[in-house]
């Protein structure tokens, strides 16, 4: 009888722990694939986006080659930053931002970058590309060990390949993870470790896991390779810290289902510049307000800005999005960081 007994209670914890592993696997369940058009190529949750008028679009860019008249008053500040306590840092969680969406994570023994581009034009044709208004935070040189990479999508200014060779040769151990349809282009310029990732797709790197999702953006290298590539964000979870990094994008629901199914976090990088004009840019750049709201959708305890002030990118004032992010994030429950471009800060 006590056998019988020992033998149930044996089995009634075997479906009990089943259950919890199936309700965990629920918790953070994989988003499907990210849709194709009838062409094969790349398409947003939402379907074709609305980027402006031929008219807007030609005003725009006209406007984009007046930009060596452009002021850099309002810039961001840069901080001095010599890498040497990131270096030494083995528990600490920090962030410091590199500047634009440039950003070295540490947190559950890993360190990562978002991004990252130290070039000074991100441009196909650098002499006419937009310039470079602040250098960034820390030299390659002086980073800590990097085990990953995180990319966006492949727009200059996110996937910027002479810094993934240099960063490819500094440590022949750093994975580059990239969403579909990018890995051809970092395999071309002698970077091997790379892993393309759809939406839902994740991995684990030293007990850390990495999560591809979706974002609202597109993808752009050339004159006929629209959306041929994948674009996302990306959620890095550990066993102590979840940090959501929102690469580029418009704001979207698909917010909601990530911090249904991934948050919450204590940290996202959410992109707060490049939103004017907006009838060419709302369907993929947030601007301030919104990006408030998207770090609330994903049940973020604190949001800092990115993705301002580095590079002139577009029409609005180089001092006006970090305002308008801390004095919208105010009226709610959001912490919100504004960092120094080089600061460090730990969370």
């Amino acid at each position: 009888m006590l056998k019988q007994r020992s033998y149930f209670r044996a089995a009634l914890l075997g479906v009990l722990l089943l259950s919890a592993q199936q309700l965990i696997a629920k918790t953070e369940q994989s988003f499907d694939p990210a849709p194709r058009d009838e062409s094969g190529r790349f398409d947003n949750t939402a379907g074709e986006l609305e980027r402006g008028s031929r008219g807007v679009q030609l005003a725009f860019f006209l406007r984009r080659f007046a930009t060596i008249f452009r002021s850099a008053d309002g810039a961001p500040e840069r901080m001095a930053n010599n890498g040497n306590l990131l270096r030494e840092n083995n528990t600490t969680p920090t962030i410091t931002w590199i500047g634009h969406a440039t950003l070295l994570v540490q947190m559950d023994g890993v360190n990562f970058l978002t991004d990252p581009i130290w070039s000074n034009t991100p441009s196909p044709i650098p002499f006419i590309g937009p310039s470079r208004w602040v250098e960034p935070g820390v030299e390659l040189a002086d980073l800590p060990a990097i085990d990953f990479v995180v990319i966006s999508h492949n727009h200059y200014d996110h996937l910027d390949l002479p810094t993934l060779r240099e960063l490819a040769q500094l440590n022949t151990e750093t994975e580059f993870f990239v969403p579909m349809g990018n890995a051809d282009l970092l395999q071309k310029n002698g970077i091997s470790r790379v892993r393309e990732m759809n939406w839902g797709d994740s991995i684990n790197v030293k007990g850390t896991m990495v999560h591809c999702l979706p974002t609202q953006h597109w993808s752009k290298r050339s004159l006929n390779d629209t959306r041929k590539s994948l674009w996302s964000s990306w959620a890095i979870t550990g066993p102590q810290k979840r940090f959501y990094f929102a690469g580029d994008t418009g704001y979207f629901d698909g917010f909601k289902d990530i911090g249904d199914k991934f948050g919450p976090f204590d940290l996202a990088a959410v992109p707060v510049g490049a939103y004017e004009p907006r009838a060419m840019m709302k369907a993929t750049h947030m601007n301030p307000e919104e990006a408030v709201q998207s770090a609330l959708d994903v049940r973020a305890t604190t949001a800092v800005a990115m993705h301002y002030g580095t590079f002139d990118l577009s029409d609005e004032p180089l001092s006006e999005p970090p305002l308008r992010f801390k004095a919208a994030a105010e009226k709610t429950s959001l912490g919100s960081w504004v960092l120094a471009i080089g600061e460090t800060r730990s969370f």
